[in-house]
């Protein structure tokens, strides 16, 4: 059945599972290098601002399983409407986007402890599908209300704005999931108004 899946979303699935056992037997190691640190942080290198995403938290799975999920449920359509290779470039402009947005957050705040996680990628992706399928039902888990895609995700994104504000679970990067949105909507303005041109 996962052969089924589109092969960029396939990648990125396995990737991140690959790189998840890895953290298992070295979480130190991984976590110095490859996660996300503050920009005044002596462990800060360039390259986090990409490799962050493809680590999670090694002592919570369920941080990994349902960022997979995820991808995998929004994902999949995505990639079927766009192709790979637009599917991964707008994954890598989420990425980017979450990453700086945070380090931008914490560069105005206290510090804080690095990022990690496929979360604001993710994000850029609901917000992806709620654009292309407005219509589609989609159910808030634990609220057992079938709601349009559009509804789902415009509330999700209030949640975690709300959440960043008030300091709500400072433990979750709520400024990078809503980096990533917002990274995508404007990488899809982009191409919506280089086709305009274009035609």
């Amino acid at each position: 059945m996962f052969r089924l899946v589109p092969p960029a979303t396939r990648a990125l699935i396995l990737i991140n599972v690959g790189v998840y056992l890895l953290e298992l037997y070295a979480p130190n190691q991984m976590l110095n290098a490859f996660a996300l640190w503050p920009l005044h942080a002596p462990l800060f290198r360039w390259w986090q601002l990409i490799t962050y995403a493809f680590l999670h938290d090694p002592g919570l799975w369920a941080h990994i399983f349902f960022n997979m999920f995820a991808l995998f449920m929004f994902g999949r359509g995505l990639e079927q409407y766009w192709g790979s290779r637009r599917f991964l470039g707008y994954y890598f402009v989420c990425i980017i986007s979450a990453a700086l947005t945070q380090l931008a957050v914490e560069g105005a705040g206290a510090p804080r402890e690095p990022v990690l996680g496929a979360s604001g990628a993710v994000f850029g992706v609901l917000l992806a599908f709620a654009w292309y399928f407005p219509r589609t039902r989609l159910i808030l888990i634990p609220i057992p209300v079938p709601m349009p895609a559009w509804l789902f995700v415009t509330l999700y994104a209030l949640l975690e704005l709300f959440f960043g504000v008030t300091g709500t679970m400072s433990n979750v990067a709520h400024f990078a999931h809503l980096g990533g949105m917002l990274g995508g909507a404007l990488c899809i303005l982009y191409w919506q108004a280089r086709h305009r041109f274009s035609s």
